[in-house]
């Protein structure tokens, strides 16, 4: 996979990971908005820390696994992405 996350990835990724129907614009419209907001814990963000570094074939590390919010997490898994040139 190439180019930054997306609101609409990280919406089908917490479907397939944690079963969760998310609309992608209402994480996006909702910068204040938290994963606790969408109903998404700890252990089905790791889920998908977990399958962005099989897509992308590289550590995400520890710092988007503390994300509280889609859209903090989103700029630091695309900030990483970008740094490492994928």
């Amino acid at each position: 996979m190439n180019g930054p996350v997306t609101f609409d990835e990280l919406a089908e990724l917490m479907k397939a990971r944690a079963g969760l129907s998310v609309d992608p614009r209402e994480m996006e419209r909702r910068p204040e908005a938290t994963f606790a907001d969408f109903d998404l814990d700890s252990l089905g963000l790791l889920g998908i820390v977990a399958e962005l570094e099989k897509r992308h074939g590289r550590s995400i590390g520890n710092e988007a696994e503390g994300c509280k919010s889609p859209h903090a997490f989103l700029e630091n898994v695309n900030n990483q992405l970008s740094a490492a040139g994928v």
